[in-house]
C-alpha cells in the first residue's frame, strides 16, 4: 500500500515537473519564433532589428576563453585529489569543502568579485577579459567536482593491471584512467558550458552589456542571456526577447545532443 502511495506521488510529481517544463518552452517557442528572421541575424546591432548575432558572437567567445582556462586547471585539480593527495588529509577535506561552497554560491556574487577585482582593482574595465575570468572563477567547481566523481569511478583494477604491466603512475592516468572517466569528464564540462551560456547576473558586472562584437579581451560586450535581458527591461523588444530564448533553447539543445553523442562515442571505444 505505501509502495503504491509512494508510485502515485512520484507520478504526480513528474507529471507537474514535465508539464511545467513544457508550459515554458512551448510559451517561449510561440512567443519567439515569429520574430527570428533573418534581420535578427544582422550583423549590426539597431534599435530596429535588436540583432542577435553580436551577442551569439560574444557568448561563444566567453565560452571558450573560460574553457581554456579552467578545463585545464579543473581536471589537474581533481587528478591531484584523487590520483596523489591524501583523501583523508584535513587539507583535502578543506578544499573539498571550499570546492562544494563555491559551487553553491550564487552568480550575483561571483559578478560582484568581478566587479570589485576585474573591473575596478585591475582597471579592466567592463570588458570581455573580465567576463572570460569571472566565469572561469565560477565553472571550475563545477569541473572539478564532476572530474574528481568521474575519476573516482573508474574501477581500481584498472589502475593496478597498468601498474602490474609496469606502467607508472602518470602513464597510468593519461592512457588508462582518463579515456574511462572522460565521458564524465566532458558532461561536466558541457554542464560548465551551459552555465555560461545561460549566465547574466555576472557577465552584467564585468563583460558589460554593450550591444557591439568585441573585437579584443578589453572590449565590452553583451551575451545571449543578457542581450535577452536587457531587450525585456527596456520593454521596447520584448518579442525579441522572446525569439533570443527561442535561440538560447537552440543552443542547449545542440550542446547536450553533442555530449550525447560524444559520451557514446567514447564508451565505444
Amino acid at each position: 500500500m505505501k509502495t503504491k502511495g509512494l508510485r502515485i506521488l512520484v507520478n504526480i510529481a513528474a507529471m507537474i515537473t514535465f508539464g511545467t517544463l513544457g508550459f515554458l518552452l512551448l510559451f517561449i517557442l510561440i512567443k519567439g519564433i515569429p520574430y527570428v528572421n533573418l534581420d535578427f541575424f544582422s550583423k549590426t546591432y539597431t534599435q530596429q532589428n535588436a540583432s542577435v548575432l553580436p551577442s551569439l558572437l560574444t557568448t561563444l567567445m566567453v565560452v571558450a576563453g573560460s574553457l581554456l582556462f579552467a578545463t585545464p586547471i579543473g581536471v589537474f585539480t581533481a587528478i591531484y585529489l584523487v590520483e596523489y593527495a591524501n583523501r583523508k588529509s584535513t587539507i583535502v577535506k578543506i578544499i573539498s569543502v571550499a570546492i562544494d561552497t563555491l559551487a553553491a554560491v550564487p552568480s550575483i556574487v561571483y559578478g560582484l568579485f568581478g566587479f570589485l577585482m576585474f573591473v575596478t582593482a585591475l582597471n579592466f574595465g567592463f570588458s570581455l577579459i573580465g567576463g572570460i575570468l569571472t566565469t572561469t572563477i565560477m565553472i571550475l567547481p563545477l569541473i572539478i567536482r564532476s572530474t574528481e566523481e568521474a575519476l573516482i569511478a573508474v574501477n581500481p583494477s584498472l589502475r593496478e593491471a597498468s601498474y602490474g604491466l609496469g606502467a607508472g603512475k602518470l602513464r597510468t592516468i593519461f592512457n588508462v584512467v582518463l579515456p574511462v572517466a572522460m565521458p564524465g569528464i566532458l558532461s561536466g564540462i558541457i554542464l560548465a558550458i551551459g552555465r555560461i551560456v545561460g549566465e547574466s547576473a555576472a557577465l552584467i558586472y564585468t563583460l558589460g552589456s554593450a550591444t557591439i562584437l568585441p573585437t579584443s579581451l578589453g572590449q565590452s560586450g553583451r551575451t545571449m542571456a543578457v542581450h535577452m535581458y536587457m531587450l525585456a527591461q527596456e520593454g521596447l523588444h520584448v518579442n525579441q526577447a522572446y525569439a533570443t530564448g527561442v535561440v538560447l533553447i537552440v543552443i542547449v539543445l545542440i550542446l547536450n545532443f553533442i555530449s550525447t553523442k560524444a559520451s557514446q562515442h567514447l564508451q565505444k571505444q
